[in-house]
């Protein structure tokens, strides 16, 4: 017997981006000031981004990324996934997983959504698949900071070739770090490679999937 749940989950990220207003001064104070008007018009024109690297403050940056990593789900029964039999070996493994998904940048914050594709290398786990929203913060030379939440199914191969799936809600936190922010500058640009840190739940914490990886993003 398991027990199935559904949930209705809406995360929405809003932002409020100020603008500063500039007095502006007389034209015939400038001109009484040529080293003020030097200045200005030797300054150097400056460009709204939304990060350091150049990024702009708005726009959209589809991404594809290759995790590895480790999950091993509890041996409490009650949550849809048979309990593990007293001295029996937990359900756990190596895994693989594949994502493709697109960031929204908004300012310094960031929304976005991704779908995933796990394969299990040993162990219990057979193959896995879900979607998840992001959302969170920018940081540093290309650096990001971000929850998620979604939904994912999984099934076994303990439970043999007809194993059906086995579904919960999903949730996790991780980063991002670009190549500028591990002394790499200059090596992709505003387009390339980042190093992905990710650890993730399933179901009321009752999993642990640490995982790591490469995003190359557009």
């Amino acid at each position: 017997m398991y027990n199935m749940r559904n949930y209705l989950l809406a995360t929405v990220a809003a932002l409020t981006v100020s603008v500063a207003a500039v007095p502006a001064f007389a034209q015939d104070a400038n001109m009484a000031d040529p080293a003020a008007t030097a200045t200005q018009t030797d300054a150097p024109a400056t460009t709204e981004t939304g990060a350091p690297d150049g990024t702009g403050a708005f726009g959209f940056e589809p991404y594809f990324a290759v995790m590895g990593g480790w999950e091993g789900f509890d041996r409490n029964p009650g949550h849809g996934i048979p309990a593990t039999p007293l001295g029996g070996r937990k359900l756990q493994g190596g895994t693989v997983t594949g994502i493709v998904g697109a960031n929204v940048p908004l300012g310094p914050v960031f929304v976005g959504a991704e779908g995933e594709v796990t394969k299990g290398v040993d162990g219990a786990i057979d193959w896995g698949y879900g979607a998840a929203g992001r959302f969170g913060f920018r940081a540093g030379e290309s650096g990001l900071f971000y929850g998620k939440v979604g939904y994912r199914w999984v099934n076994f191969d303990r439970f043999g070739p007809d194993s059906r799936d086995y579904h919960a809600i999903t949730y996790g936190v991780g980063a991002e770090v670009g190549p500028k922010d591990i002394g790499l500058g200059g090596l992709t640009g505003n387009s390339g490679v980042r190093l992905r840190f990710e650890v993730s739940t399933f179901g009321s914490a009752e999993s642990f999937r640490p995982q790591a990886g490469l995003v190359a993003h557009f």
